[in-house]
């Protein structure tokens, strides 16, 4: 241990004294370094930005859509729905909702019009990442409101005339009576031109008769979606589907769950950059063994003198290498730091084109990747150097 500590003093002290060669020659590889450590934690982000946009679609990593539909006849979706509920609170799942698509009849500024939109449960908000531009997502008390509470896109607002939702604007539901609903959230519209739509919680469509036609002939059920945790899915899928196809006879049950992203392309990518910025640490590589050569050519002297008072051969091979090893370590330790500070800085929400909810940390494998490419590049630098500093003869080097 102490040699080690030795080695490592004597190698920092060499550094000093060619401080500005070596500092010359380690630019290159702080640069590679910060390229390789900075585009391994931001192909972490895109991973993320990539899983969650999909989430906002299909649903998380571990939801199960369940799907029921008579196989003869038209069914009873209201009983469908119901059979839903109680899965959802016999295994007591965290965050279940109900989906599906209706239309209901909306008075707006214009004249009253058929509006299609979604129905759901307050969960869904948590399983598709749903945040609105404005306003709230539903919460769980919203569903034993008096009045029916409504999100809409920005095109609903448009049509109802109002700038944003902070004055709480309301509209008139037609369902088995007029009922007053409130909109508490906005969400931006998902195309140019897209229409006016709703989204609305399911226990409030079959409280008030929303719909046009709310679960009734010709209807079609709302499917089911569960997030669960990863170690559930199997049991709890089977569960279900045989819970569902026993609460309904006759009817075909689907628990389908979402299939994994496949991340070929930020994979791909991320291993070009990476290769391309280990050419450039090679390259830099290449700087610091020049300097590491004529370092030593000039001190042959000294290291004939020291073998001469007893210098082991493997003492001046460890001695030479590790001053290339601490070179480029103190260069990967500057890359790593300005890796850090530039995706600090950079606004990485406006890059991906989407803001992250799950902001990933800096990952600690990135540092750890580009310390280790350093030490790696150094110890290739510095092999040929201290190979020459031992096989140079006592008598040649003290003549030298």
């Amino acid at each position: 241990m102490t040699g080690l500590v030795g080695a490592l003093v004597e190698a920092w002290d060499e550094l000093r004294v060619h401080k500005l060669r070596v500092l010359l020659s380690l630019i290159g590889v702080a640069a590679a370094v910060t390229a390789i450590t900075g585009v391994t934690a931001a192909v972490g982000m895109l991973g993320q930005a990539m899983r969650e946009q999909t989430e906002r679609w299909s649903g998380r990593e571990t939801t199960l859509t369940v799907s029921a539909y008579p196989v003869t006849g038209s069914g009873d979706a209201a009983r469908a729905s119901e059979a839903m509920a109680d899965v959802v609170e016999r295994y007591s799942v965290a965050y279940a909702s109900r989906v599906g698509w209706g239309q209901m009849a909306v008075e707006l500024p214009g004249g009253t019009q058929i509006l299609s939109g979604q129905v759901v449960d307050p969960a869904y908000g948590v399983i598709h990442r749903i945040e609105p531009g404005q306003g709230r997502w539903f919460a769980p008390s919203d569903a034993d409101r008096l009045a029916p509470t409504l999100v809409v896109n920005q095109a609903f607002l448009d049509a109802l005339a109002v700038p944003d939702v902070s004055g709480h604007p309301t509209v008139v539901l037609q369902g088995r009576q007029g009922v007053l609903a409130e909109v508490v959230g906005a969400v931006p519209d998902q195309y140019p031109g897209e229409p006016p739509t709703y989204t609305v919680l399911t226990d409030q469509v079959e409280r008030w008769g929303l719909s046009v036609d709310p679960w009734g002939a010709g209807a079609s059920p709302p499917a089911l979606e569960l997030w669960v945790p990863p170690a559930d899915v199997p049991a709890l899928r089977d569960r279900v589907d045989q819970d569902l196809r026993a609460a309904l006879p006759g009817w075909q049950v689907d628990v389908t769950e979402p299939v994994g992203e496949a991340g070929v392309l930020d994979s791909a990518s991320r291993w070009v950059i990476i290769a391309v910025s280990g050419f450039a640490l090679l390259l830099g590589g290449l700087g610091l063994l020049n300097i590491a050569l004529v370092t030593v050519r000039q001190r042959i002297r000294e290291i004939g003198i020291r073998r001469s008072f007893g210098a082991t051969s493997g003492r001046v091979f460890f001695g030479v290498l590790l001053e290339s090893v601490v070179a480029t370590l103190v260069a990967g330790v500057v890359g790593v730091v300005l890796a850090v500070v530039a995706l600090d800085a950079l606004p990485v929400d406006r890059l991906l084109g989407t803001a992250l909810q799950d902001e990933p940390p800096f990952p600690v494998s990135a540092a750890l990747t580009g310390l280790a490419c350093a030490a790696g590049v150094g110890a290739l630098a510095g092999l040929l150097p201290a190979l020459w500093a031992v096989r140079v003869k006592v008598i040649d080097a003290i003549r030298y």
